[in-house]
């Protein structure tokens, strides 16, 4: 079972996630933004996904030192009911990535795809994506311009941003 690891008084966060931020992030270069979680846990389909079945894609061996290093944990769910539950409306790697977030309560579920976040809301799972990523890495410091960063995604990483949702973002944040 995962551990949170603690600095000081207060413990550092603890994420599960489903295979698009993985995906995404290592695309852009930005897999490093993971880093601010005291473990990432995936579960076997996840792992498959990314690293097994895209072991030639663009990431995939970032994703694997990340493994090798031991920030990045592979977690089997150990309610396999669930997950086949799940899976009559979602993906096998997003419903191994809920089943697991029940399971071991992380602070956060990292989930890009609307219909897996509409169900992990369903359970009150702390839900955000890649864009919620990048927005505390921005806060934090670790991103100097989220345009770019959003650019990058869009261009790079072949995500799709509406672009109501892009404006909004960069209007709250105060941003160009």
């Amino acid at each position: 079972m995962p551990t949170r690891t603690s600095t000081g008084t207060s413990p550092m966060p603890l994420a599960v996630t489903n295979s698009s931020p993985l995906i995404h992030l290592s695309l852009i270069g930005r897999i490093d933004l993971l880093r601010r979680f005291s473990s990432v846990c995936i579960p076997p389909a996840v792992w498959r996904e990314v690293v097994e079945q895209g072991g030639s894609r663009p990431g995939a061996t970032g994703i694997r030192e990340a493994r090798e290093s031991g920030w990045l944990r592979v977690v089997e769910p150990s309610d396999r009911a669930l997950v086949r539950l799940l899976e009559q409306e979602l993906h096998a790697g997003e419903a191994e990535s809920i089943a697991l977030a029940i399971e071991i309560q992380p602070d956060v579920l990292l989930l890009d795809e609307a219909e897996g976040r509409r169900v992990a809301g369903i359970y009150d799972l702390p839900v955000t994506g890649i864009i919620g990523l990048l927005i505390q890495a921005k806060r934090e410091g670790q991103v100097s311009s989220l345009a770019e960063e959003m650019n990058r995604l869009r261009e790079r990483g072949n995500f799709w941003i509406h672009d109501a949702l892009y404006r909004r973002v960069l209007d709250v944040e105060k941003e160009d």
